[in-house]
């Protein structure tokens, strides 16, 4: 399916599209992991980004927008990540990596949480998760945090250590948190792709040495089974999924051989998808586009320059092209569904500020200008 974006001359944004940006110190430079635009249940879109004082925060004034309020920062010092996950309750689980420097010694590094009950909101207070290997040399090579939350609220996390293993954490139904469970991974690199199905079960892909390492949930809220390897080799940190019928994900990284992306599902053939993605993970979505339910991908390459493509679910042997939509990033861009079921598409601009582009009437993917926020 080809996607059509709403640029000019060599990929230029209208200058009436752009609305001007003032500069209040309160610029991106980190984007968040995972899906850092959602929707509440409100239906407003809420953006979060990295700030060097805590995270920002851009909310919708109304569903569908196309008005923005923010950037709010929300404090928390000594952040090096954060990932969101958002439960089907609509909160938003903020999984955040701290290091806190000392004077006499390694930094203090642990993982943080908290949560946004509602669009726009305060955020609760944050709490320390603590640190798999807190007592050892090996606490300050913890990765950055990764999870999900599933059906019945219980929040699901997994994190590298410094040896290369891959931690769990959870909470319980009582609201208390579980102990570190250790899921006997070796060589694991940064970068997971975790994935909860419409069953409820969790799907965690890692790349490893010389493959990739799979697990599966055997029951909602149950233990983890370690499914076969698979023989791939993953750029760092590229890897992300996207169940694509049910029980059945499709997961999508960067061919370090050819610097392509490329889509897998378990039992299938590696598919070439073709771009130049830079480093991090692509975006996929599931929306409807012209009746039919679609997979939408968008990446930056080495030059910033934010690419879209769409195909069929689970029919990318038929043929995606990618299309400049005229914004660049440094960041990893971000996609969504807003309350009228447009494509949406999120970019951290070079100066720090959220640009947002939207699905236009249009046939097929066609994107309108980006608008900086």
């Amino acid at each position: 399916m080809r996607a059509k974006s709403g640029r000019t001359d060599r990929g230029a944004t209208p200058a009436r599209a752009v609305r001007e940006h003032r500069s209040d110190g309160r610029q991106a430079v980190a984007a968040v992991g995972g899906q850092w635009l959602v929707r509440g249940k409100d239906r407003r879109l809420t953006a979060y980004a990295r700030h060097p004082d805590g995270v920002l925060r851009w909310t919708e004034s109304r569903p569908g927008g196309p008005e923005w309020s923010g950037p709010d920062l929300l404090e928390i010092p000594h952040l090096t990540h954060l990932s969101l996950a958002q439960g089907a309750d609509g909160y938003v689980h903020f999984l955040a990596r701290r290091s806190v420097p000392k004077k006499d010694g390694p930094p203090v590094v642990d993982v943080m949480h908290a949560m946004q009950y509602q669009s726009g909101r305060a955020l609760s207070a944050w709490h320390s998760l603590g640190n798999p290997r807190k007592n050892t040399d090996q606490a300050s090579g913890m990765g950055a945090p990764a999870g999900v939350v599933s059906p019945s609220g219980l929040v699901h996390f997994f994190v590298r250590t410094a040896a290369g293993g891959v931690m769990l954490r959870r909470d319980d139904k009582a609201g208390k948190w579980e102990s570190w469970h250790n899921m006997n991974a070796r060589g694991a690199e940064e970068g997971m792709a975790v994935t909860l199905g419409v069953s409820g079960a969790v799907d965690l892909l890692v790349q490893g040495p010389g493959a990739a390492m799979h697990w599966r949930q055997t029951s909602p809220d149950g233990g983890f089974s370690r499914e076969q390897d698979i023989p791939v080799q993953m750029a760092p940190g590229s890897v992300t999924a996207l169940e694509t019928a049910p029980g059945r994900c499709t997961y999508y990284w960067t061919d370090p051989a050819t610097g392509g992306v490329v889509a897998y599902r378990i039992g299938g053939w590696v598919t070439p998808l073709g771009g130049n993605p830079a480093d991090g993970p692509v975006a996929v979505l599931r929306a409807e586009l012209d009746g039919y339910d679609c997979t939408v991908l968008a990446h930056r390459d080495p030059d910033g320059q934010v690419m879209v493509a769409a195909c069929g679910t689970e029919n990318e042997g038929g043929g995606l092209w990618w299309s400049p939509t005229g914004e660049r990033t440094s960041e990893p861009p971000a996609l969504a569904v807003d309350s009228a079921g447009r494509v949406v598409l999120g970019m951290i601009g070079a100066d720090g500020s959220l640009c947002v582009a939207r699905q236009n009437p249009e046939p097929g993917l066609a994107m309108g200008p980006a608008e900086r926020v």
